[in-house]
This record gives C-alpha cells, sequence and structure tokens, in this order.
C-alpha cells in the first residue's frame, strides 16, 4: 500500500459528527449496561479480588498518554523469582469468557465518554512501542485511537503487525463516517463469532519487537 505523508483527508465536520456519535452512543452504552457492567465487576470481584478494573497507561492522540479501563482477565500469579508469569498461565477460565465475549473492553466506554478514545481508530497499543515505530507506523497516532478498527475486523490478532500497521495506517488515510458505521457493524459480527482474538499458540498477541522478524513479518 502506499500511504501519503499529507494532512488527513478526513474534514473538521466529520471530526465533529464522529466526536458526536462516540460521546452519544458511549453515553447510551454506559446507560444501558450499567446493570450488566455491575455484574460483570461484582464477578470480577469474587473470581479475582481486587481491583476490578485493569488501568494501564496507553498511548492516544499524538502519542499523548491517558489510562486506558478493562476488567480484569488475569490473576496475579507469579514465578519464584517474583515475575509475573506468562499472560497464558495468569488468564483464568473467566478471563477467557470475558475476552473471547469482549466483555472485558466495556469500561473503555468511559475513555470514549472522556474524548481519549473513539469507538473506531487504531488500537492504542504500548507506550514502550512508541520510540520502535518506523516514521510511517507513528502516523496511526495522527487520529484517536479506538475500541475497534479496520485491522480489528480484518483479522485482529491472527494478522502480523507489518499488516496491523498497514491496515491502520490506510484507515488513517481513509477515514470517513460510511467507513466508520461500517466497521462497528462487522465488529459486531466478528464479537458474535469470537473471530481472532488472540495470536495462535498466545494468549492475546505477542510483543511488538521490529528486530523480530519472525514475529514482525
Amino acid at each position: 500500500m502506499n500511504h501519503s505523508s499529507n494532512s488527513l483527508p478526513n474534514s473538521a465536520g466529520y471530526r465533529l459528527t464522529k466526536r458526536t456519535l462516540d460521546f452519544v452512543i458511549a453515553g447510551l452504552g454506559l446507560l444501558v449496561l450499567t446493570p450488566l457492567m455491575a455484574l460483570l465487576a461484582l464477578a470480577v470481584r469474587i473470581s479475582l479480588g481486587s481491583p476490578v478494573l485493569f488501568r494501564q497507561q496507553r498511548p492516544g492522540l499524538r502519542g499523548r498518554p491517558f489510562w486506558i479501563l478493562k476488567f480484569r482477565t488475569m490473576n496475579n500469579e507469579r514465578e519464584p523469582g517474583g515475575a509475573l508469569a506468562p499472560d497464558a498461565q495468569r488468564l483464568t477460565r473467566f478471563g477467557r469468557f470475558l475476552r473471547a465475549t469482549s466483555l472485558d473492553e466495556l469500561p473503555e466506554l468511559i475513555n470514549v465518554l472522556k474524548g481519549e478514545l473513539s469507538l473506531v481508530g487504531p488500537r492504542p497499543l504500548l507506550m514502550q512501542y512508541l520510540e520502535r515505530y518506523t516514521g510511517d507506523q507513528a502516523r496511526r497516532h495522527d487520529v484517536l485511537p479506538g475500541i475497534t478498527g479496520w485491522a480489528q475486523i480484518n483479522g485482529r490478532n491472527n494478522l502480523s503487525w507489518e499488516q496491523k500497521f498497514e491496515l491502520d495506517l490506510w484507515y488513517v488515510d481513509h477515514a470517513s463516517l460510511r467507513l466508520d458505521l461500517w466497521i462497528l457493524a462487522c465488529t459486531f459480527w466478528k464479537v458474535i463469532s469470537r473471530q481472532g482474538i488472540s495470536e495462535p499458540n498466545q494468549a492475546t498477541m505477542s510483543e511488538f519487537d521490529p528486530a523480530d522478524k519472525k514475529k514482525y513479518c
């Protein structure tokens, strides 16, 4: 794919409409889903203890950090040396259910309401990845990150990092309201069918390391 480094093609009107839809849908979603989220919070508290929410700093628009919110899916099991055990070992049965159904991501609606996330955009990754991106890959932060995105409906964690970044940049260069609505509709199907939840042989997705060509390409 060829990507332009010119200004984003979407207009101020699109960005305003997108933010309005984000605010309205996230607000209504939180209102409607509050009973379900309360039950899930109680279930997490019983099965995993406190805290109920997983909070982690992620890069947002222009790489500015924010605290992403999710329901916890892992316990705090540690290895003999004191380090946290691998994700696959700490991911509980209930946690797998939350991830398989994407219910663990419901608290992210709070991030959307606050304007830190959009419903649609490149998924926010880890802060330490910022220094690993090429100049072109860093353009994924030219738009708000999202709960779902173009990469998520085209393979999610079954994709290589290179494929994910290509899809993220395609979205940055072609963002539109019509595309956002299409992505939301496809996301609903992906969640129902539980496709691409994790990378093969991984609990989630392997770490992004541009020096590791087997993982990257």
